[in-house]
C-alpha cells in the first residue's frame, strides 16, 4: 500500500521509538490518517502506536484535540499555532510520549495567496520538551502533496525520539 521509502522510514521510527519506550499518536487533518496507517502498515506497530486522531474538520480539532475555536477563527486552520494545538492536545487525550500534528492544504482546490496548496504546517509535542514546528511547502498534485507530508512527519518524529528534541 505504502511506498518502500515510507515503509523504511516507518519501520526505523518505530525501531527507535520500540529502543527508547515510547508511544507516539498523530493529529492529522490534511492526510487523513495517512501517517497512522504508514506506522501501521507495519507488524507490531501496537508496541508504538497509541493512537491517531483523524480532525479533518475545524469542529473535530475543538472536540478531540481540544483546539480552541477562537484560535481557529483567528488564525485559520491551516497555521502554525493550529499545529501546534493540535499535537499538544493528541499529547495529552492519548498515552503517547511524543505526537505529531499536520495541517495544511494539499490542493487542487482550497489555496490562497496567503495560504497556497502545499503549504503544510508541523507539529512535534513531547513529555517534558517544547513542542516545535515546521513549516513546509511540497510541491505536486493532491497525492504528491500528502505522501511529502507522511514522510515528512516521519522524519520528524524520527529526529524527535532519537534526540529529545
Amino acid at each position: 500500500m505504502f511506498d518502500l521509502a515510507l515503509v523504511n522510514a516507518a519501520t526505523e521510527l518505530l525501531q527507535i521509538c520500540r529502543g527508547n519506550r515510547l508511544k507516539l499518536a498523530t493529529a492529522e487533518s490534511c492526510t487523513g490518517g495517512l501517517i497512522a496507517g504508514c506506522l501501521t502498515e507495519i507488524a507490531g506497530s501496537s508496541e508504538v502506536v497509541d493512537r491517531g486522531f483523524v480532525t479533518y474538520s475545524n469542529g473535530s480539532k475543538a472536540e478531540m484535540l481540544g483546539v480552541p475555536t477562537a484560535l481557529i477563527a483567528l488564525n485559520g486552520a491551516v497555521s502554525e499555532p493550529v499545529a501546534r494545538a493540535m499535537a499538544e492536545g493528541a499529547l495529552k487525550r492519548s498515552d503517547a510520549d511524543l505526537t505529531v500534528a499536520v495541517t495544511g492544504v494539499a490542493g487542487p482546490g482550497g489555496g490562497s495567496k496567503e495560504k497556497p496548496v502545499g503549504l503544510v504546517h508541523f507539529a512535534v509535542a513531547g513529555s517534558g520538551r517544547p513542542t516545535a514546528h515546521h513549516r513546509e511547502m511540497f510541491p505536486g498534485d493532491r497525492s504528491a502533496i500528502r505522501r511529502a507530508t507522511v514522510y515528512r512527519a516521519l522524519e520528524l518524529l524520527r529526529v524527535a525520539a532519537t534526540t529529545g528534541l
